[in-house]
Parts: structure tokens; C-alpha cells; sequence
């Protein structure tokens, strides 16, 4: 995309003023040679994400909060960006961060720019065959746990981390967190959600551990490369301080398998073949971690409520135009909150 003319002002429909993009890249990014190109990096429903090239060799990656109304600190580019700065030298792969723009003027919002880092997104079943065979996807799947053992492993205060939120009663907190944004957001009333919500508060285990929890983490939130090891884990917009377990019950839900009746996303490439089991993934990040997951259960129905929220403030936000064109995916979105939400009243009745 080229840049616009100087006689035109304000970001574009996708949320970036190119004239003035390319004057703050020129003062704060070495290397960023006019002109700039911006191409929108699909997938994410929440903050925006562009690959950011020039005239040179250089290539990044712009994250800006999602346009229309924002939700909590989930849209806090500083705070990301802090993230980022924390994790540098950590055994954790994170992309580089590189400038931040808390002037608003620039291009309507706060944002920041990191390196670009080469590799492969796993998004759906096609990405997966086209990239590894068969025999080589369960490397892939072990790299994928292995490096959140080695996320929850950091020490926040050694990372610069340690204010990054409340270290106890993350449980409770999760809870209060997104009923508020569920009924800040929701299109429609769900009995479902509520008596799950009402399930959940009744059966919080004690939290026996604290450690930074990415707070989305699945197989399309992080890079991978030809080997089939972690390139960068993407996305840290919802990390916190919290009970680690919470990004593996999470990481549970994310990981369909075939006969699955309830698949959080629209697309899962951990349908594809090849693939370790979720038991066997549990099992080895409890041995490379050392810790006790006898809890696990509540957090997979944790996550399947706050997934249950997190896309229906998606779906909100599609019904109030902020993605343009209505697609087959958005019209799906609202019964996919309703198995979820299911699946949630289901898990958590089981619990003791």
C-alpha cells in the first residue's frame, strides 16, 4: 500500500494515518526507508497486527488496539510492550520490541513496532499439511508445551515483571474480569453463561503457584519454524501474574481432536493428523514443569467461559461494523459462544 496524499488526514478505515506513520517510523526505526508498505496480518480479532515493510531489508510488525470501543487493559500497548521488554534475555522466545508511540496523534491510538520474525503461523488443518508432515507434527505439539513450562518457569521479578498484576486469587479475579466484560458486551442473554459463572465461583481451588500466564496461548499465537520449534509465542495482550494452570486448561480447549463436538475456533489446525493427544500434553508439561496438576479440570472449564466471552465481545464488535463485511465466520460466532458456554455449565458440573 502506498502512502496517501498530505492533502488527505487521519487514519484510514483500518485504523493507520500512513502520512504521519511514515514520519514517526523515519525518527524512531532504524533501518524504516520511505515508502512504507502495511499489509494486515489475518487472525487476530482483537488488537491489530501489520507487517510493516520499506524501501530497504527491514520488515516489522505494528500492533494497534482493535478500532471502536476497547475493553480493559487487553488493548494496553504499553503494557504489551512492557511485556515484551521484560521477556528480552528470558528462555522465552518473544518477538523483539523495537519503538513505542504513546501520542495518539500519530494515528489515533497508542502503538508500538517489533522486529519481524520469519517463520509459520499454523491457523487451520490446510497450514499444518502444507508445512509438516505427518511424522514431524508432534514435535511441533511437544515444542508448543515445552515453551510454556519454560514461560511459567521465568521469575517476574527477575524479568521486571513483578507489578504486571495481582500475584494471588487469580481464579476469582478471571471470574470478576470477564463477567464484566460479558455483560458489558454481550448481543443476547445466555442463562448458560450465568450458570456457569455461579458453577465456577462455587468450586475455586486453592492457587498453589503464581507465575506470568500468557493468557491465550495456542498453536496459532506463537511462530514456528521449518523445524518445528517455537519461533516467537505471539499475542501477550491478556498477560498477567496469575496460576499457571490456567494457560494449560486453556491450551486444552484450543486443542481440538477429531469427534470433538465443541471447537473454540473456526478453523483448528490441530485437527490435522499427527498431532500428540491432549493427555499426552498435559502429561509432559506437568514432568517438564515439575508441578502438580490435579487441578487442571476447573481451569479447562475456566476457559471455555472466558472464551465464551472473549468472542462474543468479537461478535460485538463485527455487529457494530469494526471488521466491515459480514462473512460466513462472523455468522458463526454466535452459536460458537453458545457451545461454549455449554461446554462450561458441562465441565464444571463435573468438578467436585
Amino acid at each position: 500500500m502506498a502512502a496517501r496524499d498530505d492533502t488527505q488526514a487521519g487514519p484510514d478505515e483500518d485504523g493507520l494515518d500512513r502520512n504521519r506513520l511514515e514520519g514517526w517510523f523515519a525518527a524512531n526505526v532504524a533501518g524504516a526507508e520511505p515508502p512504507l508498505d502495511y499489509e494486515r496480518i489475518a487472525g487476530g480479532r482483537s488488537n491489530l497486527t501489520f507487517r510493516v515493510t520499506g524501501a530497504g531489508a527491514g520488515a516489522w510488525i505494528l500492533r494497534r488496539p482493535p478500532l471502536g470501543e476497547r475493553l480493559g487493559s487487553a488493548h494496553d500497548m504499553l503494557r504489551e510492550h512492557r511485556i515484551l521488554t521484560g521477556l528480552a534475555g528470558t528462555a522465552v522466545p518473544a518477538p523483539t520490541p523495537v519503538a513505542l508511540c504513546s501520542d495518539e496523534a500519530v494515528t489515533g491510538a497508542e502503538f508500538y513496532v517489533m522486529d519481524f520474525v520469519d517463520g509459520v503461523v499454523l491457523r487451520d488443518e490446510s497450514d499444518v499439511e502444507a508445512t509438516f508432515a505427518e511424522a514431524d507434527r508432534r514435535r511441533v505439539g511437544e515444542a508448543l508445551v515445552d515453551t510454556l513450562a519454560d514461560l511459567h518457569a521465568v521469575d517476574p521479578d527477575a524479568a521486571g515483571l513483578g507489578e504486571l498484576g495481582r500475584r494471588d486469587g487469580y481464579a476469582e479475579r478471571q471470574l470478576r474480569r470477564w463477567k464484566r466484560q460479558w455483560d458489558d458486551s454481550k448481543t443476547r442473554e445466555l442463562d448458560s453463561m450465568e450458570e456457569a459463572h455461579r458453577l465456577l465461583a462455587a468450586r475455586v481451588p486453592e492457587q498453589r503457584d503464581t507465575s506470568i500466564v500468557h493468557g491465550d496461548y495456542r498453536l496459532d499465537n506463537v511462530i514456528v519454524t521449518p523445524a518445528g520449534s517455537v519461533a516467537a509465542v505471539v499475542d501477550w495482550e491478556l498477560c498477567t501474574l496469575g496460576d499457571p494452570l490456567a494457560d494449560l486448561g486453556l491450551l486444552m480447549d484450543y486443542w481440538a481432536q477429531p469427534g470433538d463436538e465443541v471447537v473454540p475456533l473456526t478453523r483448528a489446525p490441530t485437527l490435522a493428523p499427527g498431532f500428540p493427544t491432549r493427555e499426552e500434553l498435559a502429561a509432559r508439561y506437568a514432568e517438564r514443569s515439575g508441578r502438580d496438576i490435579a487441578q487442571l479440570d476447573f481451569f479447562v472449564a475456566l476457559g471455555y467461559w472466558k472464551l465464551a466471552a472473549i468472542l462474543e465481545g468479537v461478535y460485538a464488535r463485527y455487529s457494530a461494523g469494526a471488521y466491515g463485511e459480514t462473512t460466513d465466520e462472523f455468522r458463526s460466532f454466535g452459536e460458537i459462544v453458545e457451545q461454549l458456554a455449554g461446554a462450561a455449565v458441562d465441565a464444571a458440573r463435573r468438578l467436585p
